[in-house]
């Protein structure tokens, strides 16, 4: 084991075990050198890494503390890993994403209010009017987050949102046959957009379930390539 591994493994068992609580401050960093007997060097590529899995927050001026260790933000760090799937890796998790996408429309059906139903089919009038596949794919982003959200479980929401945000990467709308896909999938929009305003936790769960299911045969079929992101 490498002395970065040893520092992280060391700092993810003194949170995990509860030594070092949510939104606590770490000791020093020479305590903790000496403690896991590793350099300071490698105890702040540790940190760096524990950063960036939402775990940690270096403040400046102030310390480092331990993140306030919400579920949504631990598992939004997932886009670290998940966000190198290729098509035939994103499609393996699909069935996770179908049983997800029908669990939260049903929640959302049950808690629906008029204020989710508006923002849905508003979403839904902004998608039939735009042309622009980019800005299609955004607002059926928001679509569905807006479903998620009004499930009422934030980590949920993000863990779909993290495989949404994958899912995006590989466009269908814009292949010859993408227009005849996008109006399918705007009526499941309705469907699905109609069940919860319905208050109908069934047909919501099977609108959702169908139309994920939808998706991922389209992508099955044509084998989108990847849309690279334009350079900053």
């Amino acid at each position: 084991m490498s002395a970065v591994d040893k520092a992280f493994h060391g700092l993810r068992h003194m949170i995990a075990t509860g030594r070092l609580s949510a939104g606590g401050r770490i000791p020093p960093e020479g305590e903790l050198c000496e403690e896991l007997g590793v350099s300071r060097g490698s105890l702040r590529e540790a940190v760096r890494m524990l950063a960036a899995l939402g775990v940690i927050e270096p403040r400046h001026g102030s310390g480092t503390y331990v993140s306030q260790l919400r579920p949504e933000d631990i598992i939004g760090s997932l886009s670290l890993t998940l966000e190198l799937l290729p098509l035939s890796g994103l499609l393996e998790v699909y069935e996770i994403r179908r049983v997800l996408e029908s669990h939260v429309a049903a929640q959302a059906a049950a808690r629906s209010t008029p204020e989710t139903v508006r923002e849905l089919f508003a979403l839904i009038e902004a998608m039939d009017a735009t042309d622009d596949p980019t800005e299609a794919s955004d607002l059926d982003h928001r679509f569905h987050a807006a479903i998620a959200t009004a499930a009422g479980n934030p980590a949920l929401a993000s863990l779909l949102s993290v495989f949404r945000a994958r899912s995006r990467k590989y466009q269908i709308f814009t292949l010859p046959e993408g227009e005849r896909m996008r109006r399918k999938s705007d009526e499941d929009h309705r469907v699905l957009a109609t069940a919860i305003a319905d208050r109908d936790p069934r047909a919501a769960a099977g609108a959702a379930e169908a139309h994920v299911a939808q998706t991922e045969r389209w992508l099955r079929a044509f084998m989108p390539p990847m849309e690279e992101d334009s350079p900053a």
